[in-house]
């Protein structure tokens, strides 16, 4: 056995437009819906227009072109619920996808950075409003603008030259206070993680608070916490209403300067020359779409923040769910595919918080080693496992396996069988949670990796979420089954022994040599019999 010393991040908007990417033309089909309301728009105040010109005529003569009017209402509401219901089938679509993704990583013990729940329940509906609202109203807002100016201008230039200046300030506005609400969401969301991940902890924890009479002291931990969440929150809302501030400022300006034009170029009152006489249709029509210059900004405004929180939720997501193209570049893993090697060149993980556990690490892995990586705790033993499933942040170097690179496939889990230090266990049977690691598997196969695992109960014995009914040891040897019964040529054990007793943990050393055969094998332990199975031990 030898022993070596070793002395010891995801772009949002490239993620969400990936994980989209196979719905494009869905969500292609709702921006076009959006951009399309220009139509009735137009139609609407072309009919009005037309309709009060004719009034000076006969009463009779308006009521065609009041008809068109109706129509174009009508027709515009349809356009927009087209719209809402196509945008949101895209987005259901995308944050079934990702939450799919998310349990199934969960389900199979590889826990996401920050916590779960919140990054399956809170992360992944934060997505919504971004494909649903955001999104389609991004495109909207570029092009709808400068066509109803180009309408405008038909009628009246002069009109159409006010609109655009009144822009300026409306979009430098709009890019203020969307830079100062990004970091903002950012934080809040953080801030809700945190909260969320201290609650859980404590929950799981409270007999042993109640015996160690601290209940005083949790309670103020979560109280702080709470606190500050509820301060990012109302910097958030701030942020959000000054928003909506300027924008309706300068909205309401733009059409209050088109309105006095056109009054007084019709009462013939303008204090300067202009290149135009207007007549009472002409005014109408531009008064009545100067609002429609601005109604696509105004709702991509309203729906600003939705992108400031998938965003933020996406620094989170991203590390465990992996985008289309980066699955399409993976071959598939036969099975009984042969050990592959390992090489961890420059490795440096670093976390959101700045934190990082290991830099510049390099390994040499041989194909079909037991690697033992031992070291105090926060040496970044754990981290360096997380890395190979995507559950920590490649800051730089590079990890190399098989023809892959980590940088390009975002994650080793389709090669990798795991046992994490606590196995999550889903409420049925002892059965059903072994297979999560290879649904369809058969029950004899079950049956089989259960025994070599030490797990000689029942299969149909009941589990509940919380795994009642299974000893430390038993939960133990629940990942090491799991990681059995998948057939993946690297295998990752993460403190496979800790907490079990002497005993305990000599019962286990035969099923951990069993799970490594014929396969790369990580070990992150503290135990010396544990490291004692490895070719290789690195010192962290």
């Amino acid at each position: 056995m030898t022993t070596i010393d070793v002395t010891p991040t995801v772009e949002p908007k490239r993620w969400l437009a990936a994980v989209a990417r196979p719905w494009r033309r869905l969500n292609g089909l709702a921006t076009a819906l959006v951009i399309a309301d220009i139509l009735p728009a137009t139609g609407f105040a072309l009919g009005l227009a037309m309709a009060i010109g004719a009034l000076q005529h006969t009463p009779a003569a308006a009521v065609p072109w009041l008809a068109v009017a109706g129509v174009s209402l009508a027709l515009r509401g349809l356009v927009a619920q087209a719209a809402v219901m196509t945008a949101g089938q895209g987005a259901a679509m995308v944050k079934r996808r990702v939450r799919g993704d998310l349990l199934t990583r969960l389900f199979a013990g590889q826990r996401p950075a920050g916590d779960p729940m919140t990054a399956v329940v809170d992360g992944v509906e934060a997505l919504d409003g971004y494909y649903a609202r955001f999104n389609p109203a991004r495109l909207a807002a570029a092009v709808a603008p400068v066509v109803v100016i180009a309408l405008c201008a038909v009628a009246s230039p002069v009109a159409a030259g006010i609109l655009t200046l009144t822009l300026i300030p409306f979009a430098v506005g709009m890019i203020l206070t969307g830079t100062a609400a990004a970091a903002e969401s950012r934080r809040q969301f953080l801030a809700l993680e945190r909260l969320s991940g201290l609650f859980l902890d404590r929950v799981r924890a409270l007999p042993t608070l109640l015996a160690f009479q601290a209940e005083a002291r949790t309670t103020g931990e979560i109280a702080r916490a709470a606190d500050a969440l509820e301060r990012r929150t109302g910097r958030v809302l701030k942020i959000a209403f000054l928003s909506s501030g300027v924008l309706e400022f300068f909205s309401a300006l733009s059409v209050a300067l088109v309105a006095v034009y056109c009054g007084f170029n019709l009462l013939h009152l303008l204090p300067f020359p202009v290149p135009e006489t207007l007549t009472l249709s002409r005014a109408f029509f531009v008064l009545a779409m100067a609002p429609e210059v601005y109604a696509p900004m105004r709702r991509l405004a309203a729906a600003y923040h939705e992108r400031q929180a998938a965003e933020a939720a996406a620094l989170s997501l991203a590390a465990t769910v992996t985008s289309p193209e980066t699955r399409a570049t993976r071959r598939p893993v036969p099975a009984g595919a042969p050990a592959p090697a390992l090489r961890f060149r420059g490795v440096t993980i670093t976390y959101d918080d700045g934190v990082s556990p290991v830099r510049d690490f390099d390994l040499d892995v041989p194909a079909g080693a037991i690697i033992a990586l031992v070291g105090p705790s926060g040496s970044g033993k754990s981290s360096l496992l997380h890395l190979l499933l995507g559950l920590a942040p490649l800051a730089a170097g590079e990890v190399e396996t098989d023809g892959l690179t980590l940088s390009t496939a975002g994650s080793f889990t389709d090669r990798v069988g795991w046992a994490s230090q606590a196995p999550v266990v889903v409420p049925g049977t002892l059965g059903d949670n072994i297979a999560l690691a290879a649904r369809g598997a058969s029950r004899q196969r079950l049956q089989a990796v259960a025994t070599l695992a030490g797990l000689d109960g029942d299969l149909d014995r009941i589990l509940d979420e919380r795994g009642g009914g299974l000893s430390g040891g038993e939960r133990r040897r629940l990942g090491l089954a799991r990681a059995l019964l998948k057939p993946a040529p690297i295998l990752l054990l993460d403190e496979p022994t800790a907490n079990l007793d002497a005993a305990a943990e000599a019962a286990l050393l035969p099923v951990i040599q069993t799970a490594a055969r014929g396969r790369t094998t990580l070990i992150a332990t503290h135990s010396a019999a544990v490291a004692a199975l490895a070719d290789v031990v690195v010192q962290l």
